[in-house]
């Protein structure tokens, strides 16, 4: 790889230094024993055997004894969730009924709790290697607004793709949510064009990108999907919602709308590479044709859906066909965590048995997804399905975001000497020693250096009691 050193003495470097192994993601999924990367201000200079590197720079990560790989990438999340997680009344209950129970307690949501539910979020994330995030906000009362993530993401480090969600369509016209969280529709795409006309960044390395994201087909109207869609073109941005999540999804759409949710997603312009649905666990075969035909990327959210009882996605035929695909570790009131690292070894032995109840079964066996394969979503598919190609490899000219693993931990034991890449899944799954997003060290030495988590933490749970008690 390029060794060419750039001489721009203003920006800060970075050098990891000698990792016992530095698994790229690139085209041809390089892995480098015994190696470096050299970082200068926020990108990716150089990766090479140690020796050929430079041996110095202003912050040196000593990365002996450690796996690198590329920053994984989250592509779905509702983060405000982590209020309400392990709620009783709903520890059992499936998509629609955990909805009806968790509506009126997120009714009392401010903004204080929604920054510090974000930081909360993203603190969990960045301490599991994850460098990027994208969050659907689709809730506004009491004058919450994006800008509180927004704003939160600044503070602690972490790369963001904020999404403008919304809900329109309450009970009293047919929708799932109460009247009372669901918004004006002409008030939803004025928010939205604000939101992306003051933090909305395209360029490379962006810190900040603005998605528009009605919540679902069961909680906004046909209308306001189709006008995002035209808004978000109109800028630029990209497009996001839930799709085919469960039974009663599907049943939902066919009694409304007389059509599968692939099919209401094509009438109203819901399709193309720069839209991504999340979970299409109930995705069928002409759905997932079409989103092959039009690059339409999927969210993939294993924990949620087993957890909820949604049922498996079709990930190897939606891969087989060409569809982009990312993982996502959805609400922490769906998952009760954020831990991408999990969530990829959840994708692969989730993967494994879902074509074994298959009713042919399969072909592929336990090779129906490997571990680089499921890594291979948590980065290089993530960043392709938020529409990132400057993130998610590690190579000379990408944004210097990435991820270490101590390989001589007790969950590596036995499994890092054999091959410390399947160990990260097939193994306990670790947090990260260090994360490091665009070329700052957020996570160092398994501590986050932009926040202090012992007060965030306990004032989190202090708004998780007051959430609770006032909707009780």
């Amino acid at each position: 790889m390029p060794t060419d050193f750039r001489s721009d003495a203003a920006a800060a470097t970075l050098l990891i230094r000698n990792a016992t192994c530095v698994a790229t993601f690139d085209d041809v999924r390089t892995e480098l024993r015994d190696a470096s990367v050299f970082i200068r201000g926020h990108r990716i200079e150089a990766i090479g055997p140690a020796a050929d590197l430079p041996q110095q720079a202003d912050d040196v990560i000593d990365a002996r004894g450690h796996l690198a790989v590329p920053g994984l990438v989250n592509t779905h999340h509702h983060m405000y969730q982590s209020l309400t997680r392990a709620i009783p009344a709903v520890q059992d209950a499936e998509l629609f009924s955990w909805l009806r129970g968790l509506y009126p307690i997120w009714a009392g949501l401010t903004p204080d709790m929604i920054h510090a539910s974000t930081q909360v979020a993203m603190a969990e994330l960045l301490l599991s290697g994850c460098t990027t995030s994208s969050d659907h906000l689709y809730i506004y009362p009491n004058g919450v607004r994006l800008d509180d993530s927004i704003e939160a993401a600044a503070g602690i480090g972490m790369r963001f793709v904020a999404t403008r969600g919304s809900m329109s369509v309450g009970a009293s016209q047919g929708g799932l949510p109460p009247d009372g969280v669901v918004e004006r529709e002409d008030a939803i795409l004025a928010d939205t064009r604000r939101l992306i006309e003051r933090h909305h960044d395209a360029s490379h390395g962006a810190m900040v990108n603005v998605a528009v994201a009605p919540c679902s087909p069961f909680s906004v109207s046909r209308d306001l999907m189709r006008e995002s869609a035209v808004l978000a073109r109109a800028y630029g941005a990209r497009l996001h919602t839930h799709l085919a999540e469960n039974d009663h999804d599907i049943a939902y759409s066919r009694e409304k709308f007389n059509c599968t949710p692939a099919q209401y997603a094509q009438e109203l312009g819901w399709l193309g590479p720069d839209v991504w649905h999340a979970h299409c666990v109930k995705l069928d075969a002409p759905g997932i044709a079409l989103f092959a035909r039009t690059r339409t990327g999927v969210a993939h959210c294993p924990c949620s859906n087993m957890r909820l009882a949604s049922g498996i996605a079709p990930v190897r035929r939606l891969l087989d066909a060409g569809v982009p695909v990312g993982l996502g570790v959805d609400g922490s009131a769906s998952n009760d965590g954020a831990h991408m690292v999990s969530e990829a070894r959840q994708a692969l032995l989730l993967a494994r048995v879902g074509r074994s109840l298959e009713p042919f079964g399969c072909d592929h066996g336990p090779a129906e997804m490997t571990a680089r394969d499921a890594l291979a979503l948590a980065t290089r598919g993530g960043a392709e399905v938020l529409g990132r190609p400057d993130i998610g490899q590690l190579v000379p000219g990408m944004c210097a975001d990435l991820a270490l693993f101590d390989l001589r931990t007790v969950a590596f034991a036995g499994g890092a000497v054999h091959d410390p890449v399947a160990s990260l899944l097939l193994c306990a799954s670790p947090h990260a020693a260090h994360t490091v997003v665009n070329g700052r060290v957020v996570v160092r030495d398994g501590q986050l250096t932009t926040v202090d988590l012992g007060p965030l933490v306990e004032r989190h749970n202090r708004f998780a009691r007051t959430l609770a008690a006032a909707a009780s």
